[in-house]
């Protein structure tokens, strides 16, 4: 009898132990979510964050709130949230900056991104462009890229500081072309782009959304998309597949990671919740020059390992380094 009772004992505390773990499992979230948004507020990161933050509050009747953590580019706030508690509380803002290069940009890293994080969704995705000053003489991208290789150097392209997504697309182009162009840094593309209107500086590449207004005012010439389509921002810009560099598709892309170890309970549901959302996002990604993005959950951990792996080697075969 005792025994019976024992058993009966161990069932009920089991029952109520499981019970307790399935309440606290769809109890999430039961109180305020912190998106870390790893740089100053405006741009993609921003944007991402945001509109995510709205969408889930909605969804989950919880509030989201984002803080924008800004520092040696997005190594501080990606930081902090590497080293947040695992309970999905904490969230943050992750993309070609922070999962890619920085491990490449920098010789010691504070956290390490394939083993800090886990990819909760990666939903927006959106293509740079190669602009140039309207005068320019070349007519096209394979005249320029004769060009450049007559003369090395003749051909100037400004980046917008070094290690930034501006500044490593160029470097993906050159290495594709086989080309070598004069690199003039600028802090930011808001310098960069002053003195390519003004006729100062030939080449630039920022993300369609900054670049391709200054081609449709016509202030500034379209020489090629560097995405695997064209854009609706200005369908009569080739790709540079079409333009004659093959295989130079570089969609720069953003979504929400976690810190490792986070549930996965909890990481399934904000799955569902940002997956069932997306409809909601999509006027407003598009109007900002990108798309909505749904890549497959069992695509995520590759596909961000190989973007690692492919830019890491980029960087590090061309010398860039930021410390």
């Amino acid at each position: 009898m005792t025994g019976f009772v024992r058993s009966l004992a161990w069932i009920a505390t089991a029952f109520a132990l499981g019970t307790a773990t399935a309440q606290a499992q769809t109890a999430y979230p039961d109180r305020t979510v912190k998106i870390i948004v790893p740089i100053g507020p405006g741009g993609s990161y921003d944007l991402v964050g945001r509109l995510v933050a709205d969408v889930l509050a909605k969804r989950t009747g919880q509030s989201f709130v984002v803080e924008n953590k800004p520092g040696a580019g997005t190594v501080v706030g990606t930081q902090a949230a590497a080293t947040s508690d695992p309970d999905g509380y904490t969230l943050v803002g992750g993309g070609l900056s922070n999962m890619a290069f920085n491990s490449a940009l920098y010789s010691k890293l504070a956290y390490d991104p394939q083993k800090d994080f886990v990819p909760v969704a990666l939903i927006y995705k959106f293509g740079y462009v190669m602009v140039g000053r309207k005068d320019l003489p070349q007519a096209s991208l394979k005249d320029i890229i004769a060009a450049a290789k007559a003369n090395p150097g003749s051909i100037t392209v400004a980046t917008a500081g070094v290690g930034t997504g501006q500044h490593l697309v160029a470097a993906a182009f050159m290495k594709a072309s086989g080309v070598k162009l004069q690199e003039v840094p600028y802090k930011g593309s808001p310098p960069a782009f002053t003195d390519l209107l003004a006729g100062r500086i030939d080449l630039f590449f920022d993300s369609a959304a900054a670049g391709l207004p200054y081609v449709k005012s016509g202030q500034a010439r379209g020489i090629a998309v560097l995405a695997s389509k064209r854009s609706p921002l200005a369908p009569d810009v080739p790709t540079m597949s079409e333009a004659g560099v093959p295989g130079l598709d570089v969609d720069s892309w953003l979504g929400i990671f976690a810190p490792a170890k986070t549930p996965p309970a909890v990481i399934a549901r904000l799955r569902s919740d940002i997956r069932a959302s997306l409809p909601d996002l999509k006027e407003r990604f598009e109007k900002s020059g990108g798309e909505v993005w749904d890549l497959p959950d069992d695509k995520l951990n590759g596909f961000v390992a190989s973007e690692y792996e492919s830019w890491t080697k980029l960087i590090r075969e061309a010398g860039i380094k930021l410390d």
